[in-house]
């Protein structure tokens, strides 16, 4: 069975070429082909998409966020046609959210990482962390990561 890739910002902003946020940009490019040779799935959390697309509301003069803006809007829409080889994940519903917002003050307080101490956990990256709960709950027999930048939430990664 494959393994299954849920995609933060840090590399979608790199997929998508983002000015000032793309230092990664050849290495995401290769690591993403090897991933498509392997038959990952990949899963673009709607966190992502509202992070992303804030980062690029406040990067640069309005011409480089509009053609950025385009690119990423080019992007997402391929993603309903298939072109692209991910799937959005659904919204997130009242349900689910009422499962697991109590424990969004207690993840606030926690230190992201030790390297960063006077930062916690952001609502997105929890809502990221649920969804790749969700998954391990479904598919608990793949190999399930975040593929992310940050080191707090590559960690996230569940080999059967």
């Amino acid at each position: 069975m494959s393994a299954i890739c849920l995609i933060d910002t840090s590399v979608f902003l790199n997929m998508i070429n983002v000015p000032n946020k793309n230092q990664d940009k050849v290495k995401i490019s290769s690591d993403f082909i090897d991933y498509c040779e392997l038959g990952t799935t990949f899963i673009l959390p709607m966190a992502t998409l509202f992070e992303t697309g804030n980062h690029i509301a406040q990067n640069g003069d309005g011409q480089i966020r509009r053609r950025t803006a385009k690119r990423f809007v080019d992007t997402v829409i391929e993603s309903f046609t298939g072109k692209n080889p991910w799937k959005l994940s659904g919204f997130l519903n009242k349900k689910d959210i009422t499962e697991w917002i109590g424990t969004f003050p207690d993840m606030a307080m926690r230190n992201k990482a030790p390297d960063k101490p006077n930062e916690g956990i952001s609502f997105g990256d929890l809502s990221i962390i649920k969804e790749y709960e969700k998954c391990l709950k479904k598919c608990y027999m793949s190999e399930i990561f975040i593929w992310s930048l940050d080191s707090d939430l590559a960690a996230y990664h569940h080999r059967p």
